[in-house]
């Protein structure tokens, strides 16, 4: 097969990912540095993580309003600017408060991204399972390499230049992008923003049954894989007694599984079917997470980090499953509504695993985690059974 411009659109959304990805998991291997720098609880860094993942989610919806305005070209280019500007501002924070605003700001022009890319590689590609797959591999990928690069920076540099390192890798992909992709037509340039943010046909949208069940499912699998990749690298520290480095070489682990997990979903949702393939990544998930809590010595996490990473990667998945439920007309803002939604509503995994840790500890946190894994595993099984239709 020849390469052609719609592979280049492709790679270069799936870098830009790995930017908006990047910047934001840079935080997770030091934040015992940053609790310890600014004598904070885990529950005070947990609120500030979940800030910038709520505001990651916020920025979903009106980032398809502004791609169907100013076209996507646009609209990801701001998200990959933005993003490596902040990554910078989030390391020079004085104080907490202001590392929590600069985090919420962080996750708000990073969350431009996703759902404008999802949408341009909807119109180019046929197969949107297999290129949303691919695209989504940004992620594991800036998984990968962020926990290990931030670690090794920061447990010899400070916090500081570890959160930093998104800059480095966000300002050349910026310019590979505004050089390669073209300037993109945007869809309805010249209808009012007031009239995309009238209540009643979002709320229409939303309560569709195609719509609500997975969405469900999406706001609880959300919130799970927050909670987890805000918190492996120190859940393994203070519950399974690991250092910092083998921490962040097992949290690489969890991305690398996801890279590989994020394709494999995405072509198998296209040939067996997307509630299917939501379902088995469940149940992984469930076990998976588990396995973490309970799995014995390394075999143990070797299995959690395998199964639970598989679960991670539902996402390739399930936002298929949302843009076979929309018109090409509501792809744009209604997709991006929909990631607002079950990203905002996840977005408290973080807060709520540092809040369980800080009441009940961290096997407690980790185990809850995987019974909500296995209560949407659970739903989707019931809604196939009673043949709901939803």
């Amino acid at each position: 097969m020849s390469w052609q411009y719609r592979h280049t659109v492709l790679s270069l959304c799936m870098l830009a990912f790995l930017v908006t990805y990047f910047a934001r998991l840079a935080i997770s291997p030091v934040v015992p540095l940053i609790v310890d720098d600014f004598t904070v609880s885990n529950t005070a860094i947990g609120v500030a993580l979940s800030g910038m993942w709520l505001a990651y989610g916020a920025a979903q919806f009106p980032s398809g309003v502004l791609a169907d305005r100013y076209g996507e070209r646009r609209v990801i280019l701001v998200a990959v600017g933005g993003t490596t500007a902040m990554s910078v501002v989030l390391a020079l924070a004085p104080v907490f408060p202001a590392f929590v605003l600069a985090a919420v700001c962080l996750g708000l022009v990073a969350g431009l991204h996703y759902a404008v890319a999802t949408t341009l590689l909807s119109r180019t590609f046929d197969d949107i399972g297999t290129a949303f797959g691919l695209h989504s591999v940004g992620g594991p990928l800036a998984g990968l390499v962020a926990p290990v690069a931030a670690a090794w920076v920061g447990f010899r540099y400070g916090w500081r230049p570890a959160v930093a390192l998104a800059a480095l890798v966000g300002a050349p992909v910026f310019l590979l992008f505004a050089w390669r992709v073209r300037p993109t037509e945007p869809r309805r340039p010249d209808q009012p923003m007031r009239e995309r943010f009238a209540l009643a046909p979002l709320v229409e949208l939303l309560s569709r049954p195609s719509v609500l069940l997975p969405l469900f499912v999406a706001m609880v699998g959300t919130y799970v894989v927050q909670g987890v990749m805000s918190f492996l690298p120190t859940f393994l520290v203070e519950f399974r007694g690991y250092s910092p480095s083998v921490a962040a070489g097992v949290f690489s682990a969890f991305f690398v599984v996801r890279a590989v997990a994020q394709v494999g979903l995405g072509r198998l949702s296209d040939r067996a079917g997307r509630d299917v393939t939501i379902g088995a990544a469940m149940l992984a998930g469930a076990v998976g997470t588990a396995a973490f809590v309970l799995g014995p010595g390394t075999a143990g996490v070797a299995v959690a980090v395998l199964l639970a990473g598989s679960g991670a990667s539902f996402f390739s998945a399930i936002d298929p499953r949302f843009m076979d439920a929309l018109s090409d007309a509501e792809r744009g803002a209604g997709f991006g509504l929909i990631r607002t939604v079950y990203t905002v509503i996840g977005s408290a995994g973080s807060v709520g695993v540092g809040l369980a840790a800080d009441l009940f500890g961290w096997g407690v946190s980790f185990a809850i985690l995987a019974v909500l894994f296995g209560v949407t595993f659970a739903v989707l099984v019931v809604n196939w059974a009673l043949g709901t239709g939803y």
